[in-house]
Formats: C-alpha cells, sequence, structure tokens
C-alpha cells in the first residue's frame, strides 16, 4: 500500500506547479516524521520548506542530510491555521519568502505523525476577517525579531498560563519613549535600576520574569531593541472601539488604542481563550490560538 504521506505531497506539488506558488511548507511534528522525510525523493525538491517544533532534537548531522530550508516554529499545540500564520512570519524573518509569495501548506494535526490537509496561500491579499492577516508593514518593522520573541512567550502564557491558572496581559514593543509618556506606573517597576544587557528579552532569565510579571495589572512595555521597560504599566491613550473589536475587552481596546496614539505594535494575550491578537496602528493585524486544552488547569 502506497503511503497516504507521499501521495499528500505529491498533489501538492502538483498544486504548486498549476497555481504558481514560490514553497511547499511541509509541517511535522516528530524526529520519526522527518526521519521518514530524510529517506523520501522529496528531500532533492527545491521548493520544500520543512517547519518543524522549535525544541525538536534532531542531530545536526541529520539535517545536513538536507538541503531544504527548515523553520523551527512554537512548539506548542496551535489551531491549524494558527501553525499556518506562525511560520510565514518567520519564513519572511528568515528571507525563505517574500510578503507577496505564493504558498502550499501540508499539515495534518498538532502533535500527529498523518498529513490530511492542504491549503493555498497568496500572501499578496488579506485573510478573512476570521482570520486576521494584514502583517505588511509589522514585517517592515525594524523591531519584527523582537516582536516575534515576544509572540513566543504570548504563545505559551495563552497556552499555559501561569502557575495552573489562566491569566491576560498586554505587552508593548517599540517606540517606547512615547509608550512610556502615554502610560503610567500601577506598581513599582520591577525592570527600574537594571542595567539594560540584564533586561534583554533574549535572555531565558527575562523571559521567565515576564511570564511571571504578566500577572500584574497593566502592560509590560519593551523597546524596539528588546530591552524589557517597564512591567504593570497602565495606558492612559483612549481605548478605541471599532467593528473589527466587537466582543473584545478593555486590554484589547486599550492595546488598539496605545498603537493608535504611538508606533508601537502590542501583543495581546486573551484571558478567557488564549487567542494572541496583535495590534498596529489601532487595527488587528494577526491572530494566532494556541489550543488551550493544553493549559495546566
Amino acid at each position: 500500500m502506497k503511503d497516504h504521506r507521499l501521495i499528500i505531497i505529491r498533489n501538492a506539488l502538483d498544486l504548486a506547479d498549476a497555481t504558481g506558488s514560490r514553497k511547499l511548507f511541509l509541517f511535522l511534528n516528530s524526529r520519526s516524521d522527518v526521519r521518514w522525510f530524510l529517506k523520501t525523493r522529496h528531500i532533492r525538491h527545491d521548493s520544500i520548506v520543512l517547519v518543524i517544533p522549535s525544541d525538536l532534537l534532531i542531530r545536526a548531522a541529520e539535517m545536513k542530510q538536507t538541503p531544504v530550508p527548515v523553520i523551527r516554529s512554537w512548539a506548542g499545540n496551535q489551531t491549524r491555521f494558527s501553525r499556518i500564520k506562525y511560520a510565514f512570519l518567520h519564513a519572511v524573518l528568515q528571507g525563505v519568502i517574500t510578503i507577496e509569495s505564493k504558498v502550499i501548506c501540508v499539515l495534518g494535526p498538532s502533535g500527529k505523525s498523518h498529513l490530511d490537509t492542504i491549503t493555498i496561500h497568496d500572501l499578496t491579499h488579506s485573510w478573512s476577517e476570521d482570520f486576521p492577516f494584514e502583517v505588511h508593514s509589522l514585517i517592515k518593522n525594524p523591531a519584527f525579531p523582537i516582536i516575534m520573541a515576544t509572540i513566543d512567550i504570548a504563545l505559551d502564557i495563552g497556552a499555559l498560563g501561569r502557575e495552573g491558572k489562566s491569566i491576560g496581559t498586554t505587552f508593548i514593543i517599540g517606540d517606547e519613549q512615547n509608550v512610556l509618556d502615554a502610560s503610567h506606573q500601577l506598581v513599582f517597576n520591577p525592570f527600574k535600576g537594571y542595567p539594560k544587557k540584564e533586561r534583554m528579552i533574549t535572555r531565558p532569565e527575562v523571559v521567565e520574569s515576564i511570564k511571571e510579571l504578566a500577572q500584574l495589572d497593566g502592560a509590560i512595555v519593551i523597546a524596539a531593541d528588546g530591552a524589557v521597560e517597564a512591567a504593570g504599566r497602565n495606558l492612559d491613550a483612549g481605548r478605541v472601539s471599532t467593528k473589527n473589536l466587537r466582543g473584545l475587552g478593555s486590554r484589547h481596546r486599550s492595546a488598539a488604542g496605545i498603537t493608535r496614539k504611538t508606533a508601537a505594535v502590542a501583543v495581546v494575550v486573551s484571558e478567557s481563550t488564549g487567542k494572541v491578537t496583535i495590534f498596529e496602528k489601532g487595527n488587528i493585524v494577526a491572530t494566532l490560538e494556541p489550543l488551550i486544552s493544553r493549559r495546566l488547569v
């Protein structure tokens, strides 16, 4: 019997040729999946991009066998559309695709080995309101690598909460001086007085501190270069009330307000759903959805 996965990939490659799609993103979830792929003839196909979990332990010697690009995706469990959008953001960051690319995606359920879904995406067109993905200016933002690092933290918080409890929080990235001028402390700033090098979001200990401090009321402010400026910050900019924000609470409306007043980007974690929403210029530009079943509740 033919391997079902090979049939899916072959059909996806034909679809890529027929639609003029530049790349085929193949989402694999385990070491055994990757090893299986390395033994197939598709390893030499120059349009395939592997998307694997960031915490997947694959020896460097094994990965040298494949000439295809590899994207390390957030390791948690997301909905399918969320996994696809996250991979697109990282692929642009790595220069694998551009914001005008056409892409075919092949994937299955998160954490499972079988493939059962083929999707087609033209990144020059916005997605529907159910799956907002208007990230052209976001990708061109000089702080884009820091925004992506913040999204990873937000996805962890959305999926797992903290100490068994679901929590919501807001991150404001970039244009830090104007953000600080348009906000005030609700509590003592836990990052005040520390040298800049000890406040960088790239440091694992800072990431863990941020996850702990996310339980505080108020926003966490991060500079465009990745230095955490403050936590527990109340945003004084007016809340935005528009049609596309219906059903969202004060945290989201305040985030929209600060991004309308400043050049900052906001990343908001919903306490009730775990969904991560990204705001720019007062508008939702993307949403990512970790599956709430992963929370420790």
